[in-house]
């Protein structure tokens, strides 16, 4: 009988518990405003907005949903706004991958809340990094009124999206949008602005005024569809260009307009017949640790998810507290740059600690980045790092300067770039490696990450000595139990804040994923940037 290894299935149980929480907490959300609301869509012979992506996307096919945790745990004062009211993501449409953006009706009417904004600015982004088509699927009453300041005004505001409409217009990437619903006021021109738009009878209209505010503003009194039904707008105003009878036939001919599209020429990123990873999907889970602490083979860990288990280490017996390799994934070539876990020992026989970078890791990977945009491979960032090494020692060695080459090469690299957050993700190393603030095409997060500035316990000691210093200088002698109850009051509202859900909620990642779906998320956003050329790389400054 095989013995059992007792670490590993700790490692396992914890992880599939996290996965079971994730897909737990995604059923809520997948609901939107609740049971009773998708019935009243149905009853006006309306599809909810995951239906209509459903029915839109190629059969056999998986939608990649992006943003789905945003607006988690936020607008609660208002009842909440379930993935902020919109249903983003990107899809197979007549076998040609899409950027969709479904308002989603059952919350708040579809109402644009401060983060559904964000959360399609995103989308509109990732389209036009990818030269993606996008298509949108608009039922929506417009802004939220509320909350008007936090969505109106500003550069990243709703005005931002219709701008992104006429510069996605003027790179010729194709935007179809299809009225099935309310779309009213600003947001009347999104459809517009787009190449083609499609109304469904009945249902859809669009007004820059509704009848309430028409007659507030002249004293017209007109019905809705007189005002800007469909077939007002397709054969009296010529606004929109197909009338369609239901759903169901609006999104058929959506598909057999994308049938036609031209097609774009490639990147040129190299793909050659995929080769399954010689290590299974679930080892990931055996391996990654349960607690956040624990060191672990990175390697090991890298071996689940590129092909044939295979890779070409760069440098391997130098700056060991981060692996650059070359691999392929799915077929496509690859350079990877990940925290190696391993406490490591050098030539010299000093120790380093696994999660930290170093100034011989940030060189050697600052030229690994380099090399990758000389030879035109898509970067893949996987995150476990607790920050750079800090003291006299490192101080004295330039870690800020061999920091800030590492950060400039990221920062100036050309090739996509797609980052994965598996654990830790600290301070400046969240910034090295390629963090939000550097431009991944995509970025996603395993359920065990973790983004802040520092880890839980070290800020609320931090937080913790500057509170107690202030209380003794008012005179005041807080007592070891008290002392106690502060820091871990401190040190929960900070460890609630560097959650996968918490970054997931505010779109600091783009989704929280299982781990064993990082090599298809790869190879799909990879499939993705293959749409648009690469600028060429200009490393800039970087001292050496």
């Amino acid at each position: 009988m095989p013995k059992i290894d007792i670490a590993k299935s700790k490692n396992m149980d914890t992880m599939k518990l996290a996965i079971s929480a994730v897909e737990r907490k995604l059923q809520r959300i997948h609901l939107g405003g609740g049971q009773k609301k998708i019935e009243k869509q149905h009853s006006k012979g309306k599809m909810t907005a995951r239906e209509r992506i459903a029915a839109l996307i190629d059969p056999e096919t998986k939608f990649f949903e992006i943003g789905a945790f945003a607006a988690y745990g936020m607008y609660e004062e208002y009842g909440g706004c379930p993935a902020a009211g919109v249903v983003t993501g990107i899809g197979y449409v007549s076998g040609r991958q899409c950027m969709i953006v479904a308002n989603d009706a059952t919350v708040k009417a579809g109402a644009w809340f401060p983060m559904a904004g964000k959360k399609n600015l995103r989308a509109q982004e990732i389209a036009m990094e990818n030269r993606l088509p996008i298509i949108y699927l608009v039922d929506s009453a417009g802004v939220f009124l509320p909350m008007q300041d936090e969505i109106f005004p500003d550069k990243e505001h709703f005005g931002r999206i219709f701008r992104n409409n006429a510069r996605m217009s003027s790179m010729g990437i194709p935007q179809i949008a299809a009225i099935m619903g309310s779309c009213v006021a600003g947001g009347a021109y999104l459809p517009i602005m787009s190449d083609e738009a499609l109304i469904v009878e009945g249902t859809g209209s669009i007004f820059l005024a509704g009848p309430y505010l028409v007659k507030a503003a002249i004293g017209e009194t007109v019905d809705k569809e007189t005002l800007g039904g469909a077939m007002t707008q397709s054969e009296i105003s010529g606004v929109t260009d197909y009338k369609m009878p239901d759903d169901e036939t609006c999104l058929k001919t959506i598909r057999d307009l994308v049938d036609k599209f031209g097609r774009f020429e490639t990147a040129g990123f190299d793909r050659v017949e995929a080769k399954e990873p010689k290590k299974g999907a679930d080892e990931i889970l055996e391996i990654f640790p349960d607690l956040r602490t624990k060191p672990y083979k990175t390697v090991d860990l890298l071996k689940c998810i590129v092909d044939d288990s295979k890779l070409t280490q760069y440098k391997e017996g130098y700056g060991k507290t981060i692996i650059c390799a070359y691999a392929r994934i799915d077929g496509w070539s690859v350079g990877i740059v990940a925290n190696n876990r391993e406490v490591v020992k050098t030539k010299t026989g000093e120790m380093q600690f696994g999660g930290v970078i170093y100034s011989d890791s940030a060189d050697k990977a600052a030229r690994f980045v380099m090399n990758c945009n000389q030879k035109k491979i898509p970067l893949v960032f996987l995150h476990d790092v607790t920050g750079f090494m800090v003291g006299t020692r490192s101080e004295h060695g330039g870690i800020i300067k061999d920091g800030a080459k590492m950060v400039s090469a990221v920062s100036n690299s050309t090739v996509p770039k797609f980052t994965v957050v598996m654990g830790n993700s600290y301070g400046a190393g969240n910034y090295a490696m390629c963090g939000k603030a550097y431009d991944p095409r995509m970025i996603v997060a395993w359920p065990s990450a973790k983004i802040a500035v520092m880890g839980g316990a070290q800020a609320a000691k931090v937080l913790l000595q500057i509170q107690m210093s202030s209380k003794k200088a008012k005179g005041e002698e807080p007592t070891p139990e008290e002392e106690k109850e502060l820091f871990e009051k401190i040190k929960g509202r900070y460890d609630e804040q560097t959650t996968a859900y918490y970054a997931a909620s505010r779109l600091w990642v783009d989704a929280i994923i299982d781990p064993r779906e990082t090599r298809r998320f790869i190879s799909m956003g990879i499939e993705a940037a293959n749409n648009a050329p690469v600028e060429k790389f200009n490393p800039g400054v970087i001292q050496t």
